[in-house]
Parts: structure tokens; C-alpha cells; sequence
């Protein structure tokens, strides 16, 4: 494979940062690239240097690693951009929790669904605009390729908004894959899936053994008669009532569900979801520095990071850049007519296949119609949500929130917006 050139942008993380340059420096395909790891944060960025020349040395990567606080010193010549940013994350997180509860709304998580997916999007989306800016200027025809949440409007703000090729990555596909081989007793191995709708609120179309070709999907319903006793009530809850098996589970699809956030029948609590929980993942990451500090001075193993971060990002690349006619489960992208009736140009995650000539969507059809119409409403509240933290338009804001299936009442509504743009002015200069 010829080389490449690939900019991380929000590299200076302590967790997902290390993991996924593990994925470039441990890719033999890789070999001659350049990885250009960019932050704000210069103190993070320079010890996110020095552990991703470890990894190069130590592993033979054969990569030229680069760091700037400045990205447009990164990103000429750029063919790949990826970006995996958090402004305040567990601080802004918590708050976008907390500030409908005073307006009798508990959210699931409040992160990629619910009024919190506005809040989260919209302190992010001036960022990745400034990206896509940039982007046009010095690699105009490089990829945009998305890890940051709530993934269907941070990609498509860079496609429709921010003017470059995007795609957007989760693993949540691979947790599906894991769930039905649980289910069913048959190796993930010999499992094949496909399966669409949005991310974290995909549903599983087809599933077949691999070996001999057998459909498993009737299977797959008869173990709604012995589900395993306390395990995703509420994805068992959904399948027996629509049919159709949600990829991720409960604890994400909640998100985009209006039966589970009432604070006075607590029906969260009926289907075991918890709550993220901001104090540990903040003194967490704390310890998480602490190592990477230990292991730049020589004194700790970095063998760890082999694992790499399970994101297909950097296959993708491979498959573009050595026309690689790769098979992608899933993928983020703007749909084509992949799902036939759900809305042109939304941001669908769907199977895709990946060459020289770009990233293809695959063709699955129609979802069933009642699912179909619970991921339309997810479109609208999202496509609303986005143009409205581009422009700065409370109105826009206010009907998202509006037609968000988890607000009962308007003056929730508007009691939730106001809190948001008054806890957050300062990242969200594009309302004034």
C-alpha cells in the first residue's frame, strides 16, 4: 500500500487516543504513513507524543509521527482527518443530566438522545466546523471520519454543513454481534449480521451460521420464550412487541425511547439502566494519565494498547487507499436510498463496501414500517438540533426539543433550552 497521511484531531486523549493510534501503528499496511496527532491541550499532546513513539519504536510501525497544537500545521496533504474531540466532557455531560430534571425529565444518559444530544452536539458543532473550514482550505479532498457523539450530527454537520466527504465509526455492531452469539450459543465467528437504522438505534435484519448458511432469525425469536432471567429486559420487551432485534441493547436505545424517563413510575428501574457515572469516569481518567506519565518514562508496559480500540476506522483507510473492496458491517453515512424509507440524505448506519472508488453503502431496503417510523422521528429532532446550533437559532432549537419524543409538555421544552444555552453560553457562541 502506498503511503498515506492521516491527522487525529483531539488526540491528547487519555483513553480513546492511545487505543486507536494503536490501531494505525500496529497496521503493517501502514507502514511509510505519516500520523499527525493534534490537541489544544499542549501538556495531554505531549505526552500522547511521546507514548505514540514508544508504540512506533517498540512495535516497528514504521510511521512518522508529528504533533501540533495548530491543525492547519497538520493538515496539509492530509488524506484522512479524524476527529475525536470532547469539550469538558464529564462537567457538560452531567449538566445536560441534571438541568431537565428541575422540569421533571430524567434522561437515560443524555448523551447521544433526548435534549441532551442537543446540548452535547451543539458545544461540539463550532469546533468541527472549524475543522471542516480548514479542511477545505489545506486537504480539500481529504475524508472526515467521525468518533465523536452523538455521531449522526457531528457527521452530518461535516457533510452537510461543513462541506467535505464524512463518515462516521461505531463499534456498536460489534456488541450486537456479540449479543446474538450470546443468545443463540453459536461462535461469533460463525455469526453473520446485517443490519441498518441509526446509531445505537440499529435493528438486526438477517442473521445466518456462516458455515452452512442456515437463517438463525426464527431461532433467535424462540428465545423470547427462555430469555435468560435478567438480562436487557428491555430489548427483550421491544423485540417481542416489534418483531425486530435491536442491535446495542437497552442502555443505548433508551436514549431515543420516551418509556423510560418518567422520575415518578421510575421505569428505568424496571429494566435495570444505569446512570453514567461522571465521578468515576472523571477519577478514572486521572489514572489513565497517571499511567501513560509512567509509561513515556520507560517504567510501565505499553502492551496493553495492542488491542487496539475495536473501531474500523483505520481498515477503512486501508481499504481506500490499496483499493481493499473491504465489507464494512457498519458505517456511518448519508443515505443514499440504502434505506428505502427512511429520509435522503440523513445520516444512516448501514453494511458498506469500501474500494478505491470511495465508500459504497449497501442496499437493505425497507426497515418495518413501525420501526422506520421511530428512527424517522430520531432524524427530525437530530436534523432540526443541527441546523439550529449552526445558525444559532433558538426557534430551530426549540421545535427539536419540541418533537423530541421525550418532552411531554412545552414549557419543559423551553424550560430545558433556556437552561442549556444559559449553562453552556460560553461554548455556545453561536447563539449570542
Amino acid at each position: 500500500m502506498r503511503a498515506t497521511k492521516i491527522v487525529f484531531v483531539g488526540a491528547g486523549s487519555s483513553d480513546f487516543g492511545p487505543r486507536v493510534i494503536a490501531d494505525v501503528v500496529t497496521n503493517p499496511a501502514m507502514k511509510g504513513s505519516t500520523l499527525s496527532l493534534v490537541d489544544v491541550d499542549a501538556a495531554g499532546l505531549e505526552l500522547i507524543d511521546r507514548l505514540a513513539r514508544r508504540m512506533n519504536e517498540e512495535w516497528g510501525g514504521g510511521l512518522t509521527i508529528e504533533s501540533s497544537v495548530d491543525r492547519r500545521e497538520a493538515l496539509p496533504e492530509a488524506e484522512f482527518v479524524v476527529v475525536m474531540f470532547e469539550v469538558e466532557r464529564e462537567k457538560r455531560w452531567r449538566m445536560d443530566y441534571e438541568i431537565p430534571l428541575k422540569y421533571g425529565l430524567r434522561q437515560p444518559l443524555a448523551e447521544n438522545g433526548g435534549p441532551g444530544a442537543f446540548a452535547h452536539a451543539a458545544r461540539n458543532i463550532p469546533h468541527v466546523l472549524g475543522v471542516c473550514k480548514d479542511m477545505r482550505e489545506l486537504c480539500a479532498e481529504a475524508w472526515f471520519f467521525n468518533f465523536t457523539n452523538p455521531v449522526p450530527r457531528i457527521t452530518l454537520t461535516a457533510h452537510r454543513y461543513g462541506g467535505v466527504k464524512a463518515a462516521g465509526f461505531c463499534h456498536g455492531i460489534e456488541i450486537g454481534l456479540r449479543r446474538v452469539s450470546a443468545l443463540l450459543g453459536v461462535p461469533r465467528e460463525d455469526l453473520d449480521i446485517k443490519a441498518a437504522g441509526l446509531n445505537h438505534f440499529t435493528w438486526v435484519l438477517d442473521v445466518r451460521r456462516k458455515s452452512t448458511g442456515e437463517d438463525l432469525y426464527g431461532a433467535l425469536r424462540q428465545r423470547l420464550d427462555d430469555w435468560p432471567e435478567g438480562y436487557d429486559p428491555l430489548t427483550r420487551e421491544v423485540f417481542a412487541d416489534f418483531g425486530v432485534f435491536p442491535v446495542i441493547g437497552g442502555s443505548h436505545m433508551a436514549e431515543y425511547l420516551p418509556w423510560v424517563c418518567d422520575p415518578q413510575t421510575k421505569p428505568w428501574a424496571k429494566y435495570g439502566l444505569e446512570l453514567y457515572d461522571w465521578e468515576a469516569g472523571e477519577a478514572g481518567r486521572e489514572g489513565k494519565w497517571q499511567k501513560i506519565r509512567d509509561q513515556v518514562a520507560g517504567g510501565e508496559s505499553i502492551d496493553d494498547y495492542r488491542r487496539g480500540s475495536g473501531e474500523r476506522a483505520i481498515a477503512v483507510v486501508e481499504a481506500l487507499v490499496a483499493d481493499g473492496n473491504s465489507f464494512e458491517l457498519a458505517m456511518n453515512v448519508p443515505n443514499d436510498g440504502s434505506i428505502s424509507n427512511l429520509p435522503q440524505g440523513a445520516i444512516v448506519e448501514v453494511p458498506a463496501v469500501v474500494s478505491g472508488m470511495g465508500i459504497s453503502a449497501v442496499s437493505v431496503g425497507e426497515l418495518a414500517g413501525p420501526i422506520a417510523e421511530l428512527c424517522r422521528r430520531q432524524i427530525v429532532v437530530a436534523e432540526l438540533g443541527v441546523e439550529a446550533a449552526v445558525k444559532g437559532d433558538r426557534g430551530t432549537a426549540l421545535q427539536a426539543l419540541l418533537l423530541d419524543p421525550m418532552i411531554t409538555d412545552i414549557e419543559q421544552a423551553r424550560g430545558i433550552l433556556d437552561g442549556y444555552l444559559k449553562a453552556h453560553g460560553d461554548l455556545l457562541p453561536q447563539f449570542g
